[in-house]
């Protein structure tokens, strides 16, 4: 089975946060493990308008073009429409902010297995459509 997965703007961002907390390291290692596996095909990275938009807004150039160059990899673009709206609407009732509740929702429409995020709010939220966990849970769940 090909796994399909969502990354969030955090977790795109991680290996450029402060390596020196040892739960950083690990995170940024099993997601540079995530990103090899998307780069040798055997699993499907989906991504997003949100993606996207929020990458765009990123100030460190250098950084905005690493994470925008991996669009090119994903298997599939979820397009913003109004059925995200609805399903982004519907998270954002348990408390997530519009944004991380549009990733969800973009994962979800996006018939993704996994969301993986660094985002300690959103490891806390659960739906039943999606496995919602970082990236080192997900190293742990898959056998590839």
């Amino acid at each position: 089975m090909k796994y399909r997965i969502y990354l969030d703007n955090c977790c795109f961002n991680r290996p450029y946060d402060d390596q020196s907390q040892l739960k950083i390291y690990l995170e940024t290692q099993a997601k540079l493990h995530v990103q090899s596996l998307v780069y040798e095909k055997k699993i499907e990275l989906v991504w997003s308008f949100i993606l996207t938009f929020e990458n765009s807004r990123n100030i460190f150039n250098a950084k905005k073009i690493a994470i925008s160059q991996w669009e090119s990899l994903s298997s599939y673009f979820v397009e913003k429409s109004e059925g995200i709206r609805l399903i982004a609407k519907e998270i954002m009732t348990t408390g997530i902010k519009a944004a991380d509740a549009a990733h969800v929702a973009c994962a979800i429409a996006g018939n993704c297995d996994y969301f993986i995020t660094v985002d300690k709010r959103l490891l806390k939220y659960y739906d039943t459509r999606i496995i919602i966990c970082n990236p080192i849970e997900f190293i742990n769940h898959i056998e590839i």
